[in-house]
């Protein structure tokens, strides 16, 4: 069974997109959360469509 890995450090770049992402959402971390989950499953989705439109040989080079 693999060990667990220590939390990542947060970077100041990405401490104040936390800020700025609950600023957003004048301070509601619930609200946050869930339109950041939304924004991956969409981000998520269109990945999917990009690879079923890509060919193999264009994988290739």
């Amino acid at each position: 069974m693999p060990e667990a890995t220590a939390a990542p450090i947060l970077l100041v770049s990405a401490s104040e997109d936390v800020r700025a992402a609950l600023s957003w959402h004048d301070g509601d971390a619930l609200a946050t959360i869930a339109t950041l989950i939304e924004d991956c499953r969409h981000l998520r989705e269109q990945l999917a469509h990009a690879e079923a439109s890509m060919s193999v040989g264009f994988a290739r080079g």
